[in-house]
Order: C-alpha cells, then structure tokens, then sequence
C-alpha cells in the first residue's frame, strides 16, 4: 500500500536528533521525502545517527546546545542557508534531570533541567517561527511528556518542565491564529530507551524487570521511538493540517485512567 503521508522536499529540523526518538524520527522524516537538519550537543553520536539516512535526505548535521542562543540563532541560519526555508520542526532535545525528591534537589540541577527542557524548547519556537510566518506555512512538534499531564514521585522537576512544554505549544498555537502555521507537541510515555531506564533505576537504586515497569500500562510493553516518530511524521505533514495546539499521548494508554 502507497504511503499517504509524505514529506517530499520539506525540510526538517529535528533537535535532540541523537537520541532514541530523534533519531528514530530523522530515520522516519528522511524515508518519507524529507531532508533533514540533525541538531544534537553530541556530534559523534550525531554523526552516527544521520550515517544510514538516504542521499536525497541532504542531511545536515549541526552540533548545537539548545540553551545557548547564539547556537540556537546559528542552525536556524544554517538551515535556511542550506535549503532556503524551514518546513518542519521537531523541537526534541530534553534531559531527564536528577531522580530526588523535590526536598533533596540541588537548586543547580533544578535549573540546569529548565534550560535545556523549557528554555531550550522557548528559543526553537523564537527563531523557527518567524521563518514559518514569513512563508506562512509549517508544522512545529515540541516534546513534552505523560509527565508534562500528570504528577510523579522524584522526577517533580521533569515533571514541571513538561508542563511548561505544553504551555508554550498552546500558547505559540495561539499566536500563529490566521496563518498555516501549526504549534503541537508529543506526550511519549515509557518509551524504551536510556531516559526511562535512569529513571527507573534513579528510584529503586537497581534494574528493575520489564514486566514490573509496564504493570500500569494497558499495552503491557514498553513504547519504541518509532511510535512516537509516526505521530510526529503524522502531525508534520498535511494529513494534520486542521490540528495545532494538540497534545498527543503516546503511552499504551498510561494515562486513559
């Protein structure tokens, strides 16, 4: 069966492309037509992620910090210089943060989580969306969490960022009213990767078996980035183009009680 939802010329900046989801997502994006910017602090591991991507992906690797402004100026520029515009951004890069309670979290760390999480997300949005406003046109896909929808036991300052995730999406939504300019953001749940397993092992201090951790998902299994990756592929492209200000939970249904 032909793929109904392609990409075919976009370009798509995605950060955090290093990661399970991002490069999970590029992997996606790039089969489905788009070219890719891959923007991620880690250039070895970034250099991997884009090493398999096809050759009409033109992918662009850039090594960027998120919370540093002037980087975050730069890939726009770079991107816009490389391919002239940009149609989609998956605005991914996050950090898990410490596992403490609220009472025992170092006031660094508290901080370090909210500038990569909420003010890395704030400085995407602020450059990317004057270049979809000037076209009039693009998707922007934030990451958030089931975090960012409910409370959770020693991940309080997580837990706070995503909400501030999900705040900001419904706000740029809001601010893009009278273009074709859309603003969603991705809720995953327990997503199988090296995130959910430091903070599975932050709270109990050991491995715990896979079976125990998917107790209170209806799904019974963990997620996979690809799963997540389908959704931000969906919410990019035109199939989406009546959804902005959306939160989409990928999570087994974690949350449907």
């Amino acid at each position: 069966m032909t793929d109904s939802i392609r990409l075919d010329g976009r370009v798509a900046v995605v950060t955090g492309a290093a990661g399970v989801i991002g490069a999970a997502t590029i992997r996606l994006l790039a089969a489905r037509g788009a070219r890719i910017v891959a923007i991620d602090r880690r250039e070895p591991d970034l250099k991997s992620a884009i090493a398999d991507l096809p050759a009409s992906a033109e992918a662009l690797a850039i090594a960027a910090d998120v919370t540093d402004e002037d980087q975050v100026r730069a890939y726009v520029r770079s991107a816009c210089e490389r391919f002239g515009t940009i149609d989609v951004f998956f605005n991914n890069a996050g950090v898990e943060g410490e596992i403490k309670s609220i009472t025992d979290y170092p006031l660094d760390a508290f901080r370090r989580v909210l500038d990569v999480n909420v003010v890395g997300v704030f400085l995407g949005l602020k450059h990317v969306l004057p270049v979809m406003l000037k076209q009039n046109r693009g998707s922007i896909i934030n990451t958030a969490s089931i975090a960012g929808l409910i409370g959770s036991p020693q991940i309080a300052v997580y837990s706070a960022s995503k909400h501030a995730v999900i705040g900001l999406t419904k706000s740029a939504a809001w601010e893009c009213t009278g273009t074709d300019v859309r603003v969603n953001c991705v809720c995953p749940g327990l997503i199988d990767s090296r995130m959910l397993s430091a903070i599975i092992e932050g709270r109990s201090g050991a491995h715990v078996p896979s079976d125990k951790i998917v107790d209170r998902v209806p799904a019974r299994r963990l997620g996979q980035g690809s799963e997540v990756a389908s959704i931000v592929a969906f919410l990019a492209s035109d199939d989406a183009s009546y959804v902005s200000g959306a939160a989409y939970t990928v999570d087994g249904g974690r949350t449907a009680a």
